[in-house]
């Protein structure tokens, strides 16, 4: 006997043409199978649920009104896009997502032409759907853009430079506010909605237009008086005056879980003939239609592999703390010693540690929202009257504020902290999420101090010296994920700024960590030791001031001088280079590899092999030594295109 499917609708529709031929009393149905398929695909590979069931009826109506690919649809941030991928062809791929050689956990140009931006970090949807908006103008296409953009990321300020431009512009473009946050929206309902059909129907549009043309014949005066009372008008309606105000047409706020509701609107905003943007608000619950994601109080934003019956994840155990709570509770340390410290987060407390310390500090911990800029300034702010700001940004997230922190920050030698979390390969977040790049564009800075913990008692002791530097800018990096289960002090102790550890002493090869590689470097001195060549480990603790006294003993009295880092070329590695050959430690035949990560983005996977991937493992630094010396092939690995 054949097994009923679950999914008898969903199973017809493997491509937006498919669910454009159904009737739209089914599209309900099929909005109720695709949550199931979505909550089934989650359960088996982890990754963002919430934010993708909060906008199922959303992925439908758009897919059914709009003629994708050839209209431009964006998500931003692309971690609600799971529904989305179902429906453009991949649902056969969709239990691979986040895995290696799989899916995306978010849009992605090169994977699929229904997703015309890549959108891992949040806030950009408008701008770049402005940009091909006005490409569409030039190209004279008839093609309609939309952007779907979460109320988190219209927190920050490059949604609203966006808007301010696109308002000024006359370039049609469709912005769908997806406010999942019932804090900043008027009830929804019956009225609402019919509201809502009205004012974005072509009846409405052109007594607006008449009523437009008729006040132009006025005075100045009369006339800008009119047109703020129609606006202001429909504000108090709709709760549109801000867009308004920048130029959009507003419409909504409407329910994004009633397709009877959504589909008219949608239509009535791609026929229109107006060449003004537009805003649709669309009011939606994150984790709708699963009960333990409503009942979970972050909707179960990101998750392990789970069951589908009970919500259970299934998260390995572990006794290790993380890196990210070893670091919260040593930041808790130096608050309890010195009321002094602060701490600033951008819309991640929990993924930063930070909700620990505001339990323990309510008054001295800020969460500014998806707004690096304004958090890099705000703690500069704060430093200039004395005060000790941490800002723990993720270090992928930090590139959003490199202007704020060269001239607001570090030009100004203000003592700012910064805590960069998910420094180096991040595993199924794959390359948007990858702290890859923050030793390079930090290094290249004068005067501010740069460290990386080799593990969480370090980590503990880089805290409390990033808290005694009171004359410059100090960044720490340190991975996600479990610590290596060393001891934990009290509290952590203040580090001489500059200066590296020796771990293990030899005699023919040296290798400088820097960073949580540590116990690979020691692994591969083992190996190399068992091979008859002696090996001296150190950890160089900060990248900047270099420990140049361990560095020219190191190059003196070893043939081959390695340097390991989890992060891109021109980082660690390149500070080191640099001092060797302004030292003149490079002109008598010392043999020096930098091992970075690979001069290319690398896509989700597991962690170790990511790191495999990239010759940091044991063997791959084990390999890089043997080459060096000429006792076995030199390693393409990490340097391949």
């Amino acid at each position: 006997m054949t097994a009923t499917s679950k999914t008898p609708l969903l199973d017809r529709v493997r491509t937006p043409a498919d669910l454009r031929g159904l009737k739209p009393d089914q599209l309900r149905q099929l909005a109720d199978e695709l949550r199931i398929e979505t909550i089934d695909a989650v359960s088996v590979t982890g990754g963002h649920l919430g934010a993708g069931l909060g906008v199922v009826e959303l992925s439908v109506a758009l897919h059914y009104v709009f003629n994708t690919p050839d209209d431009r649809l964006i998500w931003d941030v692309g971690h609600q896009c799971y529904p989305h991928k179902i429906l453009t062809g991949r649902r056969d791929r969709i239990r691979t997502l986040r895995q290696g050689g799989g899916l995306s956990g978010f849009t992605k140009r090169s994977e699929s032409g229904y997703d015309p931006f890549g959108a891992g970090h949040s806030s950009t949807s408008i701008s770049a759907g402005l940009g091909m908006a006005v490409a569409r103008d030039i190209k004279q296409a008839g093609n309609h853009v939309v952007c779907v953009i979460g109320d988190g990321a219209m927190s920050a300020g490059m949604a609203y430079e966006a808007m301010n431009n696109a308002g000024s512009m006359n370039s049609k473009l469709i912005v769908i506010l997806n406010d999942n946050d019932m804090s900043i929206a008027p009830p929804v309902g019956a009225m609402s909605a019919y509201l809502s059909r009205l004012i974005s129907s072509k009846p409405y549009l052109s007594l607006r237009h008449l009523a437009k043309d008729i006040a132009g014949q006025l005075p100045r005066p009369l006339r800008t008086a009119a047109r703020r009372a129609e606006e202001y008008a429909r504000g108090l309606v709709t709760g549109g005056t801000l867009f308004e105000e920048l130029g959009f047409y507003y419409v909504g706020p409407i329910d994004g879980h009633n397709l009877d509701h959504l589909l008219p609107v949608l239509q009535n905003v791609r026929d229109a003939q107006d060449d003004k943007p537009v805003l649709i608000h669309v009011v939606t619950k994150k984790g709708k239609g699963y009960a333990p994601a409503e009942a979970s109080a972050d909707k179960l934003h990101a998750v392990a592999k789970f069951d589908v019956i009970t919500g259970a994840q299934a998260k390995p155990k572990s006794n290790l703390p993380t890196y990210t709570r070893v670091f919260a509770d040593a930041l808790i340390r130096e608050a309890e010693a010195d009321e002094r410290v602060l701490a600033i987060t951008a819309a991640m407390p929990s993924g930063t540690g930070l909700d620990l310390f505001a339990q323990r500090f309510p008054d001295r911990c800020y969460d500014v929202g998806i707004a690096e800029q304004h958090a890099v300034t705000f703690a500069a702010g704060l430093a200039t009257e004395g005060f000790k700001p941490f800002c723990a940004i993720y270090s992928t997230f930090l590139q959003r504020a490199y202007d704020q922190l060269v001239h607001d920050v570090v030009l100004q030698h203000l003592p700012v902290r910064f805590a960069l979390d998910r420094a180096g390969l991040v595993g199924a977040d794959g390359a948007t999420h990858a702290g890859a790049f923050d030793v390079a564009y930090l290094g290249c800075l004068p005067d501010i101090v740069l460290m990386a913990a080799a593990d969480e008692a370090e980590l503990m002791h880089m805290v409390a010296t990033q808290a005694a530097i009171d004359d410059r800018a100090s960044a720490l990096r340190y991975p996600r994920g479990e610590g290596m289960g060393v001891t934990l002090p009290e509290r952590g102790s203040v580090l001489p700024l500059g200066r590296g550890r020796v771990l293990t002493e030899g005699s023919k090869v040296a290798i400088l960590s820097y960073g949580t590689r540590l116990g690979e470097c020691l692994k591969a001195a083992q190996d190399l030791g068992a091979r008859g060549l002696s090996t001296t480990v150190a950890d160089a603790r900060f990248a900047k001031p270099l420990d140049e006294d361990l560095i020219r003993r190191l190059a003196l009295e070893h043939e081959v001088l390695m340097t390991v880092e989890e992060g891109s070329v021109n980082g660690f590695g390149g500070l080191v280079l640099h001092f060797l050959a302004r030292a003149g430690l490079l002109d008598h035949g010392l043999k020096i590899r930098p091992l970075t990560l690979p001069d290319r983005f690398q896509d989700h996977d597991t962690p170790a092999q990511q790191y495999d991937d990239a010759g940091l493992s044991a063997n791959g630094i084990t390999a890089a030594a043997l080459a060096a010396l000429g006792l076995g092939e030199p390693s393409l690995i990490g340097v391949r295109a």
